[in-house]
């Protein structure tokens, strides 16, 4: 089996008796539908329609070739695939016979990819044909070099390499195969980290079921839900915020968009029903601007009744937009792949909704609101947050280091989000590293992006910090203006913030317009190129 950091047996026991972990595979969500509905439609890819019977013919006839191949419990696996079918399919094959995954990013290139093969030495690779690494033979070959003993593609015509081949009926699942032990590690999350190689979380079957099922219940998921995948399907907000394990969970249906672009998403909306979809703030923004260029629009998404937001702040004056301007509900996520996951309920009132990020999932998610001390704070106060709960994981795979400084002495893992809390429900304010230094008063990133967003003349907005010589850190905010939009002067910025009630200290030094924000793979706003724009423009 694979080495992880466990919960505290106390602990493990509670969650059990507590009804959290069920200590079934992850698999169950499958099983549980061909039981229910075997021939209800799971997947919509392009023309595709798969059927729940179908996904799991598929994952086992590749789970049954892996394992006459010598795959087994303990193997791990490097997935890199797109928005496409076959990203289930081998994700709940690899499930079956107890191969814990790594899925990476399709937009992750060479240096990612090497580094997740260095961390966990994979047996299986399995790839695309249409990204550039897999386009010759070369990378693979490297990856084999290392020890990975398949490599299988998706666009390969070659039998012993294409993953189509390997999907088709085969040999029986050998006897003895199986998923591993549900509190054992099914797959590892990457870190939500924008800078560096991202960290490796091992989720095991029960903490990360709990989550999905939890999750499906909060969101009102039902067998009824057509749910938009138009985010990374890897990414842990579409895959288990309810995502689309939770959709599977409750016998929905996924239709996947090859990216959140307005026009092809607003086409899928109206041509399949679509009823939820989780976007990232960006994303958001451009679908508004879409119906705001264009109301017609709006027309075709008549059958959207839910939008989930996550993955990164979301200002209050944007999400006010959102049944406004796009006719649907919003529900705010603040989640990681580390685990916790709040969530603002459906019932909620509008103030909650569109001004908090929501609250955990679980009764025993433990919250701690920590000063610079280590102190807690009272509610209402910004702080550093600090949890640990029944699916939020005890420690990255393989970094003592890391750990060290990320865990506490009682096991809460310290996410480095700056946090307010108000009546048990968490509202974002910035991240501990995203705090601009200067001549020693602290600013808050996103408090000053949210005052800006307020602006009706800016979409989006980012405040990094600049090094200077007297004060240490200056700040630069970068913004991007509504089409049509006259440019904003500086001194009017800055009367803009002042009339919002901001310190005078928190002003922006500089101001910088562009065309568009760069993106992180996961659509949040990308500021370390910012800083590195900036860097080079003063060298």
């Amino acid at each position: 089996m694979i080495e992880f950091t466990r919960w505290p047996k106390d602990q493990a026991r509670h969650y059990r008796d507590a009804g959290y972990w069920i200590d079934q595979p992850l698999t169950q969500i499958l099983d549980a539908q061909l039981s229910a509905q075997a021939e209800a439609v799971a997947i919509v890819c392009g023309d595709r329609r798969i059927t729940y019977a179908k996904l799991d013919r598929m994952s086992r006839n590749l789970a049954a070739r892996l394992a006459e191949a010598g795959l087994s419990q303990g193997d791990r696996a490097l997935v890199q695939l797109p928005n496409v079918a076959e990203f289930y399919v081998v994700f709940f094959a690899l499930l079956r016979i107890g191969v814990a995954p790594v899925n990476a990013l399709f937009s992750h290139r060479r240096m990612e990819m090497a580094e997740y093969a260095r961390q966990i030495q994979p047996a299986v690779v399995i790839g695309s044909r249409a990204h550039e690494l897999f386009r010759d033979d070369a990378f693979a070959a490297e990856l084999q070099e290392a020890g990975a003993r398949h490599v299988l593609l998706l666009g390969e015509d070659a039998p012993e390499i294409s993953l189509a081949h390997w999907l088709t009926a085969g040999p029986e699942l050998p006897a003895g195969a199986g998923p591993s032990p549900a509190d054992e590690v099914a797959f590892f999350q990457l870190s939500g980290g924008s800078t560096g190689t991202p960290k490796l979380i091992p989720r095991t079957h029960n903490d990360y079921d709990y989550s999905v099922r939890a999750s499906a219940e909060i969101c009102g998921v039902t067998s009824a839900t057509r749910f938009l995948c138009a985010l990374p399907a890897a990414h842990n907000f579409p895959l288990s915020s309810p995502g689309a394990l939770g959709v599977f969970h409750a016998g929905g249906t996924v239709i996947l968009a090859a990216s959140p672009e307005p026009l092809a998403c607003f086409d899928l909306i109206e041509a399949e029903g679509v009823t939820m979809v989780p976007l990232v703030p960006p994303a958001v923004a451009l679908w508004l601007r879409a119906v705001e260029e264009s109301p017609e629009r709006r027309a075709g998404l008549a059958t959207l009744d839910l939008m989930l937001v996550g993955g990164a702040s979301f200002a209050e004056a944007t999400a006010r937009r959102v049944p406004e301007i796009l006719g649907c509900r919003l529900q705010q996520v603040f989640g990681m792949a580390e685990g916790l996951v709040n969530y603002t309920r459906l019932d909620d009132p509008d103030g909650i909704v569109f001004a908090m990020q929501g609250r955990p999932i679980s009764p025993d998610d433990e919250i701690r609101v920590l000063d610079d001390q280590g102190h807690p704070v009272p509610d209402g106060v910004p702080g550093a947050l600090a949890t640990r709960g029944p699916y939020t994981f005890r420690g990255y795979y393989r970094s003592p280091e890391h750990n060290a400084q990320a865990f506490d002495a009682d096991g809460f893992y310290h996410s480095g989000d700056v946090v307010v809390r108000e009546g048990g429900y968490l509202r974002v304010v910035g991240r501990i590293k995203d705090q601009i230094n200067r001549g020693g008063e602290k600013i808050a990133s996103e408090e000053v992006e949210n005052l800006l967003m307020r602006h009706p003349d800016i979409t989006h907005a980012a405040l990094v910090a600049t090094p200077d010589a007297h004060l240490g850190e200056k700040s630069c905010a970068f913004l991007v203006l509504r089409d049509g939009a006259a440019r904003l002067s500086p001194p009017a910025l800055r009367r803009h913030l002042l009339d919002a009630g901001v310190a005078e200290y928190k002003l922006p030094d500089r101001f910088r317009i562009l065309p568009e924000l760069p993106l992180t793979a996961v659509g949040k706003i990308d500021k370390r190129r910012l800083r590195d724009s900036l860097l080079a423009e003063t060298a």
